[in-house]
Formats: C-alpha cells, sequence, structure tokens
C-alpha cells in the first residue's frame, strides 16, 4: 500500500505507488502509524536528491521527518519547495544568489506565498516549468504547449492559451524561474 508522501503540484499529500524524481520535506508530518496528521511542520520546505551519500531512514520512520517525493522538481517549486543547502549546495547557492537572500528570508517568503491567495497571470508570460490551473487540474507551461500533470509523468497536450489563467507556482518562484532556473535534480520528468 503506498504512503500520502508524492506531492502534487498543488501542494497537497497523495498516496500513489508513483515515486518521482525528487525528495523532500516539510518536518514531522505523520504519526506513529505513517498517517499524515498536518500539511507541514514547519516553513522550511526543501527539494533534494532522492540519494545523497547513502543516507536513507525510510519514507516516515517514527520520530522522524516525513519523506516526501516530487515527479520533478518543477512540481517541487510549484508545491513551493526550494533547494537543500545540504544535499544540494550548489544549486542553494544559486539559488541564494538568483533570490538575493539567505534560507530563513527565502522560507518565511515562501510560506507567506503558499498560504497567500493564487493569482492570475497571463499564461504567454509564463516562463517554462510554471504551473497554472487548467479545468482545476495541474498543467506545466512548457514552450508553446500546457502538460497535464499526473503522478507518474505528463500526459496531454494543448497548445498554450493566450490569456489569464491561475498561477500555482508561488510568485518569488515563478521568478526565479524566470531567471533561467537549472538545478542539478530532474527539472522534468521524461515525459516532458
Amino acid at each position: 500500500m503506498p504512503l500520502q508522501n508524492r506531492v502534487t503540484p498543488l501542494g497537497d499529500l497523495i498516496a500513489t505507488p508513483e515515486r518521482g524524481l525528487v525528495f523532500g520535506n516539510r518536518g514531522r508530518l505523520h504519526d506513529d502509524e505513517r498517517r499524515i496528521r498536518r500539511a507541514w511542520a514547519l516553513k522550511r520546505w526543501i527539494a533534494c536528491r532522492l540519494e545523497f551519500r547513502g543516507r536513507y531512514h525510510g519514507a516516515m520512520p517514527p520520530g522522524r521527518y516525513t519523506g516526501l517525493f516530487f515527479l520533478d522538481e518543477a512540481t517541487a517549486f510549484a508545491a513551493g519547495h526550494r533547494p537543500c543547502a545540504e544535499c544540494r549546495r550548489a544549486d542553494y547557492v544559486r539559488f541564494t544568489e538568483i533570490w538575493g537572500a539567505r534560507a530563513e528570508a527565502i522560507d518565511a517568503r515562501l510560506h507567506a506565498e503558499r498560504l497567500g491567495p493564487r493569482r492570475e497571470e497571463t499564461v504567454d508570460e509564463l516562463p517554462d516549468g510554471a504551473f497554472v490551473l487548467r479545468d482545476g487540474q495541474p498543467w506545466l507551461v512548457l514552450g508553446d504547449t500546457l502538460l497535464r500533470w499526473t503522478p507518474g509523468g505528463y500526459a496531454d497536450r494543448v497548445a498554450r492559451p493566450h490569456g489569464q489563467a491561475t498561477v500555482l507556482t508561488p510568485p518569488s518562484l515563478v521568478e526565479v524561474l524566470r531567471a533561467g532556473w537549472n538545478g542539478d535534480v530532474p527539472f522534468l520528468h521524461p515525459s516532458a
């Protein structure tokens, strides 16, 4: 039975057998029976490598943080996660240089953006890697298309529409994408 630790671009935690290409956490979200009890435990939401120095303590060990999985880094960004300062040190340094701040300020800003209302933007002006809502579903902006997100990869493709759409990716992370972000973990799943 899959654990409820896969993250959607909406930031929701779902149970699905697909694991994804990026690991991360938001603190300890589960109880001793491995049931999710809260959406986050701290403001520091990070996206990590799947493997780092051979460490792995399990996805939901008692008393430890809840390991989360993302389809790719674009999904992690849409959910409001930033690169880890330990296992992705070079990415973290580049990210803070683009942002112009250190972790505490970044985490506080992202937390406020995650809790705030979603905004409308012109789809034509969004960078590749941003997510929008279309018919209530998350869609990735990529080139002249939108790709529908699923836990196992990107499915349907439609032409990038003109006009406004609700943007899922927090505004600060949209700006990081506009700056040409390219990290060391898979930014896009191969299905894109």
